[in-house]
């Protein structure tokens, strides 16, 4: 009878108990622990990397380029890189800068690929800094006697050479030289030659240079060394484009601004504001576009020193001046022989294309800032 108890209440029990499957039970602590393996694994691998990057990144050099030795006793080099600006996406909270086109697509990200050739003048020699993407070589010319040098030394339209006046006295008139772009291979080429003015020496083109012998206008052929046969003309004020083509010059008989000579012949005229022409004797045509179209235009000063800036564009064909998409104090503009206009401010240069749309601002190094920009070749 205890016996029959005993299986009535175990079978009881069985009954109040839950069945368990063992096979369930072991599969889900074998994906536990899988599970437990993976994340321990990949800890162990984001450590190792974070390891490897840690010493890459403490012996990696300093990934500048050595400065080259110079190529010659008057040639220093150097090599800063170019800094270059990105240009912001335009936001709601921002105004655009103007454009003559308001369906210019956004400025992009952009690094003059050609050469630009700045004057330094330092108490006993010339420095021509030639700046190209990354490299910045220095090219220095002993200054010699008189000042006619800082006044006159300038660079041909595709950077081959270099023309200055030495010498020189109260008169302004000294000896006209030409050399290779890093001051080599000089030579002698006239005598009596003015360094006085804004633009003394004005080139047409790489081969031809007008300067002046006393009153007379004289176009100068560099290659041949000698005055090129023909009239150079009456005209003054003259600026080429620079292939040396298109003509900007003011009319030797009635003194009004023209721009000929390349398949076009047009009257323009322009009137300077006038709170700022009072300071100045005049203005005249600085640089010229390709297509002889537009023209930069630059103040005369009121005495004999040079000015190489310039601070609007106007429109030949209709007398109008162009608006810039650029904000800010303007220093020059030039167009150059790729079509492109450089618009030189304080610290940057915005470049904009042919139908004046930014296509991008490259900043300058701070060794060239406040030197004079003398040509860009692409």
């Amino acid at each position: 009878m205890n016996h029959d108890r005993l299986r009535l209440d175990l079978a009881d029990l069985a009954d109040e108990a839950t069945p368990v499957d063992l096979r369930d039970r072991a599969l889900r602590t074998s994906r536990r622990l899988g599970i437990q393996r993976a994340v321990a694994t990949s800890a162990a691998a984001v450590v190792l990397v974070a390891a490897a990057a840690g010493t890459a990144l403490a012996v990696r050099p300093n990934g500048q380029a050595p400065t080259p030795a110079p190529a010659g006793p008057s040639i220093t080099s150097s090599w800063p890189p170019v800094e270059v600006t990105p240009t912001p996406e335009p936001s709601s909270s921002a105004s655009a800068d103007p454009s003559p086109d308001p369906s210019s697509p956004p400025a992009e990200q952009f690094a003059l690929d050609g050469t630009r050739y700045y004057l330094e003048i330092t108490g006993s020699d010339a420095r021509i800094h030639a700046v190209r993407l990354g490299e910045h070589g220095v090219y220095v010319l002993p200054l010699g006697n008189g000042n006619c040098v800082a006044n006159s030394m300038t660079v041909s339209p595709d950077g081959k050479r270099l023309a200055w006046v030495k010498g020189g006295g109260v008169d302004g008139l000294g000896t006209l030289v030409t050399s290779a772009i890093d001051g080599t291979r000089q030579r002698t080429l006239a005598t009596g030659v003015t360094c006085l003015g804004p633009r003394p020496l004005v080139w047409q083109g790489g081969t031809y240079l007008m300067v002046q012998q006393g009153v007379r206008s004289v176009l100068m052929d560099m290659v041949a060394g000698k005055p090129h046969h023909g009239d150079p003309g009456q005209e003054t004020d003259r600026a080429w484009s620079a292939d040396g083509k298109c003509l900007a010059a003011v009319d030797g008989d009635g003194g009004k601004p023209y721009v000929g000579g390349c398949e076009v012949s047009r009257n323009y005229h322009y009137d300077p504001p006038k709170d700022e022409a009072a300071k100045y004797d005049g203005w005249q045509a600085r640089s010229v576009s390709m297509d002889g179209r537009y023209v930069s235009i630059g103040w005369k000063g009121t005495d004999p020193s040079r000015r190489d800036d310039s601070f609007t564009v106007v429109d030949a064909a209709t007398s109008k001046v162009v608006t810039l998409p650029v904000s800010g104090e303007v220093r020059s503009i030039q167009f150059a022989a790729d079509g492109k206009v450089l618009v030189r401010q304080a610290t940057r240069i915005v470049v904009l294309d042919a139908k004046f749309r930014q296509v991008g601002k490259v900043d300058e190094p701070r060794d060239v800032r406040g030197l004079t920009l003398l040509a860009y070749v692409p």
